[in-house]
């Protein structure tokens, strides 16, 4: 059976992309290809990547747990809906420790909310500066028309973000409360990983 679409060399070894919801006009192809190459995001099954569909916070926090190493855990779980033996669950409790995330409060992270672009803008900066990288880059959002609706704890982060080209406006908007759908973050972690030139 032919694949639905072509091969791609990466490293000089031949990759087939397995995802029949994945094609190679999509902006989206070359990231999600880099992110399933590098063990930084699976498919939804076997021949889905789902593209559109939400990405929840346990996942993005765990995604930066595999690329830090996966580090030892040896912090109290700070969050009581973060329940033992979740696939997430070291990697809440090292993101935790480490500052990259608080939660909303009260004892709660939401790992199955799906994430929203500002918070995603906070947690990736939150990784590079666990990581000693260079933060100090700013964008000025006003040209976007919906800037009034930045929460103030992203304002700094999405600045940082769009400066960086990992976090991009679409039609004049940033929409930093709409939820980073899969394919978005397969792309941001891309440029984030090459323009650090962090070591997989």
């Amino acid at each position: 059976v032919k694949p639905t679409v072509p091969p791609t060399t990466t490293g000089g070894a031949l990759q087939v992309n397995p995802f029949t919801d994945i094609k190679t006009g999509d902006w989206f192809y070359a990231a999600v290809q880099y992110v399933r190459e590098n063990g930084l995001m699976n498919g939804t099954s076997s021949t889905l990547f789902s593209p559109h569909a939400n990405t929840t916070r346990g996942m993005v926090v765990t995604i930066l747990y595999r690329m830090a190493g996966s580090p030892a855990v040896t912090a109290a779980n700070p969050f009581d809906d973060v329940a033992a033996g979740q696939y997430y669950t070291n990697a809440v409790i090292w993101a935790s420790e480490n500052k990259i995330v608080t939660g909303y409060g009260n004892g709660k992270f939401g790992p199955n909310n799906a994430i929203t672009r500002e918070q995603m803008a906070v947690i990736l900066m939150n990784y590079a500066k666990l990581k000693g990288y260079d933060v100090s880059a700013r964008a000025g959002l006003s040209g976007f028309g919906d800037v009034a609706s930045v929460s103030g704890w992203a304002q700094d982060a999405l600045s940082w973000a769009n400066a960086k080209g990992f976090i991009q406006g679409s039609s004049n908007k940033l929409t930093p409360g709409g939820n980073a759908e899969r394919c978005q973050v397969a792309a941001i972690l891309q440029r984030f990983i090459e323009m650090y030139g962090t070591k997989l």
